[in-house]
């Protein structure tokens, strides 16, 4: 962490999208092969997804010290725990739930399906709760939607007046700064000062893959500032700010901007949002195997 301080939101994204896909089964991390189609290749997450490396040292470790014990899947579910506490975040008071098993399988299909932040606040809201969650984990977990990379060779940038941890795409939100909605003029939503600054990094297609902060006052630190920046425009994606246009998620929003019971708040409905996240379609028991190499099926 204190060489990439990106690697935090890096690893939270990795447990949120092998969760969302086929389930928390660690499938996300299957290679492709010859007669296989993994999870990697997936629009959300081909070019974008970091980590892997991490995850293959710490199941090389665990392999040589007890041979076939612990899963894949929970190696994401624990190290997405730790990314957090790394980053100046809440420790879990609760004690971790393990136990998962691998999967055999990926689907390329569901991995493909992923919230967007092209989304509608709708449409991420019906994918979600296909997934047994709520309105208020949506709002808790909206910093994982697909869009935080790494922060290599990412210079800071220093926004006036300016997602919890990470950075996005110049892509990933260009049409808020030139063309909204189709109509030739920025997103109304949008900071003045935060357009100004945005509108001159993405400048033109060229500028596609050049990163801004999610959180450009706090953009290592895992704390409330998102939603400060969100009650004052300054929400980066699409759909960071559309947060604000339904009455439950803004007054959430709200709740959690406050200081400091909004970020304690925030902190305790993190923790339970990713632990109930981390039990979507588990495999436990007979059900699945402990893969000896979280790239491949035994």
């Amino acid at each position: 962490m204190a060489i990439n301080p990106g690697t935090a939101a890096s690893l939270l994204r990795l447990h949120f999208h092998d969760c969302f896909a086929n389930g928390c089964d660690g499938s996300v991390l299957l290679d492709d092969t010859g007669n296989f189609t993994g999870e990697k290749t997936a629009l959300p997450n081909i070019n974008s997804l970091r980590g892997f490396e991490i995850i293959d040292l710490i199941k090389y470790k665990l392999e040589w010290e007890c041979p076939l014990t612990v899963s894949c899947a929970d190696i994401l579910a624990l190290v997405a725990r730790e990314a957090v506490n790394l980053s100046i975040g809440p420790y879990w008071r609760s004690p971790a739930l393990l136990g998962r098993r691998d999967g055999t399988t990926a689907n390329f299909n569901e991995a493909s399906e992923l919230p967007s932040p092209f989304d509608t606040l709708q449409n991420i809201t019906n994918k979600f709760i296909s997934k047994g969650l709520d309105i208020q984990d949506l709002v808790v977990l909206s910093g994982l939607i697909p869009s935080l990379l790494s922060f290599d060779n990412f210079e800071v940038l220093n926004f006036s007046g300016a997602h919890t941890i990470g950075v996005a795409r110049c892509l990933t939100f260009k049409q808020r700064l030139f063309n909204y909605n189709s109509t030739g003029k920025p997103d109304p939503s949008l900071n003045p000062l935060l357009l100004k600054t945005l509108q001159k990094l993405c400048h033109d297609n060229s500028s596609d893959s050049l990163f801004a902060p999610l959180d450009a006052v706090t953009v290592t630190y895992f704390d409330n500032m998102y939603y400060k920046n969100i009650v004052k425009n300054l929400g980066l994606l699409q759909t960071d700010q559309a947060l604000m246009s339904n009455s439950t998620t803004a007054s959430l929003v709200v709740k959690y901007s406050q200081w400091p019971s909004g970020e304690l708040a925030f902190y305790e409905d993190f923790d339970a949002s990713l632990e109930k996240m981390g039990l979507i379609g588990v495999l436990t028991g007979q059900s699945g195997k402990i893969r000896e190499n979280c790239r491949m099926v035994n």
